[in-house]
């Protein structure tokens, strides 16, 4: 429901990326926060083997 903010990154330590994720969607309005239900998809249709390896192991901060 936050992903918009950015509030996903925080969650899995990626400080820079969530704050950039703050800053664009300040800036365009709201319509930056489309990037935040993108990743929500994305995080959503992966296995948890998947997710861990690929944003907890491998640190994937973005897509």
């Amino acid at each position: 429901m936050l992903g918009g903010l950015g509030v996903h990154k925080f969650y899995l330590g990626y400080t820079k990326e969530g704050i950039i994720q703050i800053v664009i969607t300040i800036l365009t309005c709201g319509i930056g926060s489309v990037l935040g239900l993108i990743e929500g998809i994305l995080y959503l249709t992966k296995s948890d083997a998947e997710f861990v390896s690929t944003y907890v192991v491998g640190r994937k901060g973005w897509f």
